[in-house]
């Protein structure tokens, strides 16, 4: 009964409008003072020692610096030297810009961890651009929300980053790697439709009329742009610096291009990167701190190991049960932020996962790529938000577009979960797994 109602508060939290991490940590707190009545506090005084373990983990002071990274690269005009560059590469004509769009939020994946910030540096370039060669601010948002999904998947990622706190079975390192080829298959599948969409609609008549930037030269000013991943994935795979240390020699080297060689960051503007970097980092990690007391709930109610028995007597298929969960994360992602996903149900689906002794790494990644398909997947998607914002258009008019996209990314998702190879075999070359 106290596990129902630990359920039931939350939900109820949530649809009152109270914030994730609130409404986590309320319906924990409650659950547990009712289930330890009849003991001194309540067993309340567990609960700020649990925020402190859920803060108090090493791989946690990675989330703020790339968080910081995202909001350099957002300001240093890295973004627009890399447009230029691909435009250089692809051309111009129908469905490029899309194309260029998804290509260029994929790269970025490779500087910064965050999603919204992916979506923020992309969108202020390539929705303009887009706008200008014809194509419609709901088709234009709804390309960038997509590509920068991607951002979650390629290397260095936040969201990995949580899962193997969660997870200390799966190391960020390897979790790096096997999100590698998974986030290139989902760019490659949004482009399909994407450009397709593009020429069925006749969008951007005009982008074959625009000026095609010089190569060489395009490719010269993106050089430092697309210098940054080698530094930070290279660094790492040298043994150079861990994973959280990399995002602070990504910060240095973010401030070195945009302040020394592009020169668009200038010393007044640093308050403000800091200041939008901190805003996000505080709430990411007040909703982990917070959702510690949720998990530690779960734990003491015993909630977890009746719900792993009673899948396991259930007589269910690994396949049916993974499907069940695929189509409940599809759901949830439209209304919850991924981290919020990740924080309240990777530890009922961790006993599940190897209960059916399914790979850590490998599942880690389908759970990104779910939490990937939620960031743009209305009404609650963060990414779609950011890019509306930029476009000035409404949620609801990008749907029609949207929908193609995440049916794009749903195919992608069932690629992986079919061969898990994909996902698994670079960690395995590189010696992580």
């Amino acid at each position: 009964m106290i596990a129902t109602l630990l359920f039931v508060l939350f939900i109820v939290l949530m649809l009152a409008g109270v914030p994730v991490g609130v409404a986590l940590a309320g319906a924990g707190t409650i659950a547990i003072a009712l289930a330890n009545f009849d003991v001194q506090w309540w067993g309340l005084l567990a609960i700020p020692q649990n925020v402190y373990a859920s803060l108090a983990k090493y791989p946690l002071l990675a989330v703020p610096m790339f968080v910081l990274v995202g909001s350099i690269f957002d300001r240093s005009g890295v973004a627009q030297r890399l447009v230029n560059f691909a435009v250089a590469i692809v051309g111009r004509g129908p469905g490029m810009l899309p194309l260029v769009a998804i290509a260029v939020a994929i790269f970025l994946g490779g500087i910064s961890g965050s999603g919204p910030a992916n979506a923020a540096a992309v969108g202020g370039v390539m929705i303009a651009a887009m706008a200008r060669a014809g194509y419609p601010a709901p088709f234009s948002a709804s390309v960038v929300a997509a590509g920068a999904a991607t951002d979650i998947l390629i290397p260095p990622s936040v969201a990995f980053i949580i899962y193997s706190i969660l997870v200390p079975q799966a190391t960020v390192p390897a979790l790096f790697a096997a999100g590698m080829f998974p986030g290139l298959i989902a760019g490659l599948a949004l482009m399909v439709p994407a450009v397709w969409l593009a020429r069925r609609h006749g969008m951007g008549a005009l982008e074959r009329h625009l000026p095609r930037p010089r190569f060489w030269r395009s490719l010269v000013e993106a050089s430092w742009g697309l210098a940054a991943p080698v530094l930070i994935l290279g660094g790492m795979r040298l043994g150079w610096f861990t994973p959280t240390e990399a995002a602070v020699v990504a910060v240095f080297y973010g401030l070195f291009v945009g302040m020394v060689i592009h020169r668009t960051i200038r010393v007044r503007d640093l308050f403000t990167i800091f200041r939008e970097a901190a805003e996000l980092s505080a709430v990411i990690l007040i909703v982990v701190a917070l959702a510690g007391v949720f998990a530690w709930s779960l734990s003491t109610l015993s909630i977890i190991d009746p719900i792993t028995r009673a899948i396991a007597n259930s007589g269910l298929n690994e396949w049916v049960v993974m499907a069940l969960i695929i189509v409940m994360l599809m759901v949830l992602g439209m209304f919850l932020d991924g981290i919020s996903i990740f924080l309240i149900f990777v530890p009922l689906l961790l006993p599940i996962a190897m209960l059916f002794d399914w790979d850590l790494v490998w599942f880690g990644v389908i759970l990104t790529l779910m939490v990937a398909v939620g960031q743009f997947t209305p009404p609650l998607a963060v990414n779609l938000m950011v890019a509306c914002r930029i476009a000035r258009v409404p949620m609801e008019r990008t749907i029609p577009w949207v929908m193609w996209l995440v049916a794009a990314m749903m195919f992608a998702l069932l690629v992986v979960v079919i061969w898990p190879q994909i996902a698994l075999w670079l960690p395995e070359r590189l010696g992580y797994l």
